[in-house]
């Protein structure tokens, strides 16, 4: 089947906007939708040329604790030959538009949309959009936290159409998780999934868990309850989620809805902050 994965970021509203808006921020929560992801509001990298993104996750006290999240706008040209700056960041790389060659640890392989790259902390690798349109990324960064007598897990590079989707039992197909390492692999202490609900599925219940979440729409429109509210949200948007936030989804649109999801696992929460 082919896959959809919205990558219509930047542009400017006209002065006859309304300034009336869906974007929410709260200690459970918070919703960034697509439509304020504009032209003004990109960061820039250090080494990184001919690129621009945005930041939609970061460590920050009432907000994202654990993890990272960019969307990266990489023009013809541009890339980094020196990406990475902590020698403790892992990294997932999602690509939704364009196509470039990425380099990890001397080896070379394509992105195109669907491709999903995992980069091991510590690993050295390059980034560069050879091509004649932008090439558009999520880039997912999480300190890597080693546990005694576990190996470190390893790079890849494989692409979503390459993935069976995983579905939930008792959903008939209609909820299905797309998942890029094994659950039962303890050297991951995260996990960045694709999840796809089918016209009017629904979570049947308010998720309430220890995981922290990131959520990036990638196609279709859904309601999420999000801790004690109703929230319509459509593709482009992003949810953070903090951990044992109350969640639930139902897929009210006419096509799928689908995200690509993070979470933090397989590690002791941490006692001391």
């Amino acid at each position: 089947m082919t896959q959809s994965y919205f990558s219509a970021m930047g542009g400017h509203p006209p002065q006859t906007d309304l300034l009336t808006g869906r974007s929410i921020f709260t200690q459970a929560y918070a919703v960034i939708p697509g439509d304020v992801m504009r032209d003004i509001v990109t960061s820039a990298l250090p080494h990184w040329e001919k690129t621009r993104l945005w930041i939609i996750a970061r460590p920050l006290s009432g907000f994202a604790e654990t993890f990272a999240h960019y969307v990266m706008d990489v023009a013809p040209g541009g890339g980094s030959s020196r990406p990475e700056p902590d020698p403790d960041a892992q990294a997932v790389l999602f690509c939704v538009a364009g196509e470039g060659e990425i380099v990890i640890a001397g080896t070379k392989h394509t992105l195109k949309p669907g491709a999903y790259a995992y980069i091991p902390a510590g690993t050295k690798w390059s980034l560069h959009n050879g091509g004649s349109a932008a090439l558009k990324f999520h880039w997912i960064r999480k300190s890597y936290e080693k546990a005694d007598g576990i190996e470190l897990p390893q790079a890849f590079v494989t692409n979503e159409a390459d993935v069976a989707p995983v579905t939930m039992p008792g959903t008939d197909g209609r909820w299905a998780t797309t998942r890029f390492v094994d659950p039962a692999d303890l050297r991951h202490d995260m996990h960045v999934n694709i999840v796809t609900f089918e016209p009017g599925a629904v979570i049947p219940f308010l998720e309430t868990h220890v995981m922290e979440h990131g959520l990036y729409v990638l196609e279709g429109k859904a309601v999420y309850k999000l801790n004690t509210d109703w929230v319509e949200v459509r593709a482009g948007d992003y949810m953070w989620l903090r951990a044992f936030c109350p969640q639930a989804c139902y897929a009210g649109g006419p096509g799928r809805f689908r995200y690509l999801l993070y979470k933090d696992v397989n590690r002791h929460p941490r006692l001391k902050l």
